[in-house]
């Protein structure tokens, strides 16, 4: 099999006119490199240079191969460049949908780390797509949705970034504050707070509330996740979050509880488009919020 490296090898030869100068354009010895050169020549049972001419002569097979690199090599060099780019380029853009209101606060870190990976890309992030991110994914509004509800299709893929627990939040005093855990019917009529998102759209109601059929009481609506723990305290109703979000409740007279035995726990994947033109930019993106979850989740421990 023909490498890339005696491509490059070839190429040295021909630019330098001769196997000591080939050898140093290629950072090894002269005798590693007739080494090498042996081993292509067995390969291809051909001797690529004539033994001994001033300047160096190749060979037909020789000149057939030194064709095939100056094809082959700079279209390498491009695509490695084009990918290099894919981090680096001025023109890169990122348009971010998050499906989860307390999700910014701990983005934060993963944006400032993607800065030092690409410094040139611009970063767009907004839950104005909450409601409509998986479809304004496939029509390109966006480039990366980090959802835990992935819809089958062909058109978009979805990465496993880690798994998170979902707690019940009540006030203290609240007698449900001493169950090591809760059962749905013991929050049947509850009033819940919760996020501006629909009931049916909310993780207590889909994969916990829902299946047992219970209903709750009165949603009570709150934009910001300090107002709504407040409400809690309160003993206004009670409310379920991501563990992550819970230790913004310190200093409130707050309480969190598994839901069910063995806690409720949802996957968050990142989304994004089979055919997407800045694939290294949401593979590096995805990386770093897979690296993220990770220490949440230690965290949280």
């Amino acid at each position: 099999m023909i490498e890339l490296r005696h491509l490059r090898t070839l190429m040295a030869l021909k630019e330098s006119g001769s196997l000591a100068g080939a050898a140093k354009k290629r950072f090894v010895t002269q005798s590693a490199l007739s080494h090498q050169i042996k081993e292509l020549e067995t390969r291809i049972n051909s001797s690529i240079f004539v033994r001994k001419s001033k300047p160096l002569t190749f060979t037909h097979e020789g000149s057939r191969l030194l064709n095939l690199a100056e094809e082959i090599l700079p279209k390498v060099i491009a695509t490695e460049s084009d990918l290099k780019r894919g981090l680096e380029g001025e023109s890169q853009q990122l348009k971010l949908g998050i499906e989860c209101h307390s999700c910014f606060r701990w983005l934060m870190p993963v944006i400032e780390q993607f800065k030092q990976h690409a410094p040139a890309a611009q970063i767009d992030i907004s839950s104005r797509h909450l409601f409509d991110s998986l479809n304004a994914l496939q029509t390109g509004s966006l480039d990366i949705v980090l959802t835990s509800d992935p819809v089958p299709g062909h058109s978009v893929a979805y990465q496993h970034l880690f798994d998170f627990e979902v707690k019940l939040i009540v006030a203290s005093d609240n007698t449900l504050a001493a169950q090591a855990f809760v059962t749905p019917a013991q929050l049947a009529k509850q009033t819940l707070i919760s996020y501006p998102v629909p009931l049916a759209r909310l993780d207590i109601y889909k994969h916990f509330l829902e299946p047992a059929g219970i209903e709750p009481g009165e949603q009570k609506q709150c934009d910001l996740t300090s107002m709504l723990l407040q409400r809690v305290a309160c003993n206004d109703g009670i409310a379920t979050l991501p563990t992550w979000s819970i230790r913004e409740s310190q200093g409130l007279n707050l309480t969190a509880v598994k839901l069910g035995a063995e806690g409720l726990k949802r996957p968050l994947f990142g989304a994004y488009r089979r055919d997407a033109t800045n694939a290294n930019l949401i593979q590096k993106w995805l990386e770093l919020v897979a690296n993220e979850g990770i220490i949440l989740q230690r965290v949280d421990q």
